[in-house]
């Protein structure tokens, strides 16, 4: 499921596309120029907003948000982290 939302803002607000499912989880979003800084920051602001999670200036590092999975895992990681609190 986050995969998936992930997919569907990525594709609908930063591509203006129907849809990405075939693009690779581990393909990096920047390298391949589908995504810039403003981008970044729309994506951090998705993130924020549809998981209900919080993003730390220190997390905004492209091991975090560069891949559909790296997104994935680190909203997985930051859900699990809210949850233990």
């Amino acid at each position: 499921m986050i995969e998936k939302d992930i997919r569907n803002f990525i594709a609908q607000d930063l591509l203006f596309v129907d849809d990405i499912s075939d693009m690779a989880g581990d393909q990096s979003m920047l390298q391949a120029g589908m995504i810039d800084s403003t981008g970044v920051l729309e994506l951090v602001a998705f993130l924020e907003s549809h998981f209900d999670i919080t993003v730390a200036d220190a997390d905004v590092v492209p091991e975090n948000l560069d891949t559909i999975d790296a997104l994935a895992a680190f909203v997985t990681r930051k859900k699990g982290l809210a949850a233990a609190a």
